[in-house]
């Protein structure tokens, strides 16, 4: 039998993102192999954080260059970043909130870069009036970071329509975001 590594990854990358106390046999079960098979793999659990820290690097980074931050408004730019995430959103929140990730004081470079590129079309939408500036850039790149995990679960749990997902964030991010309009 084959093992699809990337979806082994993708698996795991949920489930971690869940409970991050899952031993190696429960991703395994998870993924639907044998810890055998995970283990020729992935020597172990820092094996398999450090794999999912690269695929999820990866993609978030191929996401982001598909949004094209410098195109147009930068709401559109962030729209299209939604919609680019919405399949490696499992990866994403796994990145999030993966504390090995950020241990001691340093960070995964290739993952501080894409978070300063984020937080940079932020920066962008503030600069150009569309979004607040009582927020900080950080904040609202932290704050589309969650939305993202939290709507990966809610829609992996059932609780909320696949479908939903782009509009779903876009519109509280942005409903939140958006410098209001005095009348």
């Amino acid at each position: 039998m084959t093992v699809d590594r990337e979806q082994v990854l993708r698996t795991a990358a949920a489930l971690l993102s869940r409970k991050a106390t899952a031993t190696m046999d429960e991703v395994a079960r998870a993924a639907g192999i044998g810890r055998a098979t995970l283990h020729r793999h992935f020597a172990g659990r820092d094996a398999l954080v450090r794999a999912l820290e690269t695929l999820g690097i990866q993609e978030f980074e191929a996401a982001i260059d598909r949004a094209r931050f410098d195109d147009g408004p930068a709401e559109e730019a962030l729209r299209r970043l939604i919609a680019g995430v919405e399949p490696v959103a499992g990866l994403l929140a796994f990145l999030v909130t993966e504390n090995q990730l950020f241990e001691g004081d340093r960070m995964n470079e290739g993952w501080a870069r894409l978070d300063a590129r984020v937080a940079a079309l932020f920066r962008r939408g503030q600069e150009e009036g569309d979004f607040r500036i009582d927020l900080s850039p950080a904040w609202l790149t932290e704050a589309l970071y969650g939305l993202v995990g939290t709507c990966a679960w809610a829609v992996q749990d059932g609780r909320v329509a696949a479908k939903d997902f782009q509009y779903m964030i876009a519109e509280l991010l942005l409903g939140g975001a958006r410098r209001s309009v005095e009348r």
